[in-house]
């Protein structure tokens, strides 16, 4: 089931909302004119398709393609059906594997923001303990012709989204590479993944978890809670039921997701194969937390989704600043 194309994240396209593509540099307070800064990510962000779209259309963003092979052919992220590609191969055991972006990738986009009129880059990346990402993007970073901060985010999907959003936001704003660095990590830093998969072969094939916690899942029929934490995918819990799973994940979400002073929340679910129980995950969660924003639901990108496997759900638990919460604009929705 393809993800709609609802408004997402309305608190980022409503603080977006004010900024255009600017002709001259932004000015600092006392006169002197800030350096204008381009974000770079990866397609391991999870950002859904609309949030680009309502970006300004200076090319403050550019999101690079992770490739993702099926059998022996080579996928890039957003191809037709590379998702139902993936699903089909897991499904009759045809080899999925992925790869990082190569640093003539990220060359190219550090160029391209160079040649749009931007001074700085600030390239915000998948965990360095998940991908080689970071690092291909450190050879590019030596080779650019402005200046490149790497931030490895140290976190995947929804949670990089997050610190990419607020790079994006911080950079809209006017702020230097060294604060638009800075607000990346720390939006990282708050943000958590916890996460359940039928199965841990396809994490183990891709060497993303032990091949002995696999063997041990797959002998007891352990169906494991799993986060991000450190940079790297760890067992949280281990329950004996897909069901009991999924909703020990949900108790898991709702306590972490409960409010603290001078913060907010925003959540987002992915999935892969799922999207009804999804939906009815992310429909627990806003009854249990009715002061969150709905969750944005989506389908993980083809380059997790080719090492989650078929049937993860995924939430994503990000704070904010108080004054960043959600408005009431109108704009929120959900994807499918």
């Amino acid at each position: 089931m393809p993800d709609s194309n609802a408004a997402a994240w309305p608190w980022v396209r409503a603080r977006l909302s004010g900024f255009r593509p600017a002709t001259r540099p932004a000015t600092r307070r006392g006169g002197t004119a800030a350096v204008r800064t381009a974000v770079v990510t990866d397609s391991a962000a999870a950002l859904p398709e609309d949030y680009s779209r309502g970006l300004p259309r200076d090319g403050i963003l550019t999101v690079t393609p992770m490739p993702v092979m099926v059998g022996a052919e080579i996928y890039g992220e957003g191809e037709d059906d590379i998702l139902e590609t993936i699903a089909v191969a897991l499904a009759a055991g045809t080899p999925v594997k992925t790869s990082r972006p190569s640093p003539g990738q990220f060359e190219q986009a550090y160029r391209a923001a160079e040649l749009r009129g931007f001074e700085a880059v600030v390239s915000v990346h998948i965990s360095g303990e998940l991908s080689g990402t970071a690092d291909s993007a450190r050879l590019a970073a030596a080779r650019a012709g402005i200046p490149v901060d790497v931030v490895d985010t140290r976190t995947v999907s929804m949670a990089q989204g997050m610190a990419v959003q607020a790079a994006v936001e911080a950079a809209a704003a006017g702020a230097d590479r060294a604060a638009v660095a800075a607000a990346a990590a720390s939006q990282a830093e708050r943000t958590k993944v916890f996460f359940y998969v039928p199965s841990l072969e396809q994490l183990r094939r891709g060497g993303r978890i032990g091949a002995a916690a696999s063997l041990l899942g797959t002998m007891l029929a352990i169906k494991p809670i799993l986060a991000v934490h450190g940079g790297r995918i760890v067992p949280l819990e281990k329950v004996r039921s897909a069901g009991r799973a999924v909703a020990r994940l949900e108790e898991i979400v709702v306590a972490q997701a409960a409010p603290r002073p001078g913060e907010s929340v925003c959540l987002a679910v992915h999935h892969f194969g799922n999207p009804e129980e999804a939906e009815s995950l992310a429909a627990r969660l806003e009854a249990a937390l009715p002061d969150c924003p709905p969750a944005q639901i989506s389908s993980l990108p083809a380059v997790l989704a080719a090492h989650a496997g078929l049937g993860v759900l995924a939430v994503i638990v990000g704070r904010l600043e108080v004054d960043e919460r959600p408005k009431n604009d109108g704009l929120a929705g959900h994807h499918k």
